[in-house]
């Protein structure tokens, strides 16, 4: 009883943004489930959760000092969230729930309290899907990059190959990398994990950021090694291993070896750092 009455406000609001964005959520849980690639969306809302109860001391010990300028930015957000059912961009409507929420916390608690949460509501972001435009953007290209890594490789390994656009032409098979092989569901999972492998076990924003734009490259380059993979089974092994098991398990199998790299990177970095007498700087 007394927690409810300490916390009613926050109750009521927390009820109200429910009825509010019960469908933005519904539709949002439904894209997690079903599209591979934001199936860490399923995740991030515990790891969210448990990021915000690490903080529950500080955010106890921090004064409350409520500011009315919460308002313009929860006004904001609703703003946000009508534009995009107005325009049925789902991008705009998701987001608008995290600028909502940014300001109820100034509202009710102040901004300081919104600074001790401001990562782990960030991390929110990398579990909205991006809007449609800017997804095939990056995905065209990725798969160009990828066709181009994985032609590499084979060629390294004195594999015959010919390349034209997203095609690699092998002598017994013709490999299309498609928007499913880009490589952008590995790249989206693995920036999610660095970035949370980066908060919980280096205690630097410099090295941080490193860790977390290294992890691109290194999601590039793991999946040209799956494309050189796959080719050289279909060259040598049997060429139905570009479909069904093998390939789905050297997915998997590439992404657990790129967390393997993203450890040895983060273990030069260290090595780095110490050699070159850098101090650490608690964030």
């Amino acid at each position: 009883m007394l927690f409810l009455k300490r916390h009613s406000k926050a109750l009521v609001i927390a009820a109200s943004i429910l009825i509010l964005y019960r469908q933005v959520l519904y539709d949002l849980a439904i894209e997690w489930y079903n599209n591979p690639d934001y199936n860490h969306g399923l995740v991030l809302p515990i790891v969210i959760f448990y990021l915000v109860w690490r903080q529950r001391e500080k955010l106890s010990a921090t004064p409350v000092a409520p500011r009315n300028t919460g308002l313009l930015v929860m006004l904001a957000g609703l703003g946000v969230l009508f534009g995009g059912e107005l325009g049925a961009e789902f991008f705009l409507t998701r987001i608008s729930l995290l600028i909502l929420i940014a300001g109820i916390i100034i509202f009710l608690w102040g901004s300081k309290h919104l600074r001790i949460v401001a990562f782990p509501l960030s991390l929110f972001i990398l579990a909205i899907p991006l809007p449609a435009i800017i997804f095939y953007q990056l995905t065209f290209p990725l798969q160009l990059i990828a066709s181009k890594m994985g032609a590499g490789f084979l060629e390294a390994f004195r594999v015959p190959v010919l390349r034209e656009g997203n095609l690699i032409i092998l002598p017994n098979i013709t490999l299309e990398v498609a928007e499913a092989c880009s490589g952008i569901r590995s790249l989206f999972s693995l920036i999610t994990l660095t970035v949370l492998y980066a908060y919980f076990l280096d205690d630097t924003a410099f090295w941080r950021v490193i860790l977390v734009g290294l992890s691109i490259p290194l999601a590039l380059l793991c999946n040209g090694l799956r494309i050189m993979g796959t080719g050289m089974l279909t060259q040598y092994v049997d060429p139905q291993a570009a479909e069904g098991f093998f390939h789905a398990f050297s997915g998997w199998f590439i992404f657990v070896t790129a967390l393997f790299f993203l450890f040895v990177m983060h273990q030069g970095l260290t090595l780095v750092r110490n050699s070159l007498g850098v101090r650490k700087c608690p964030t």
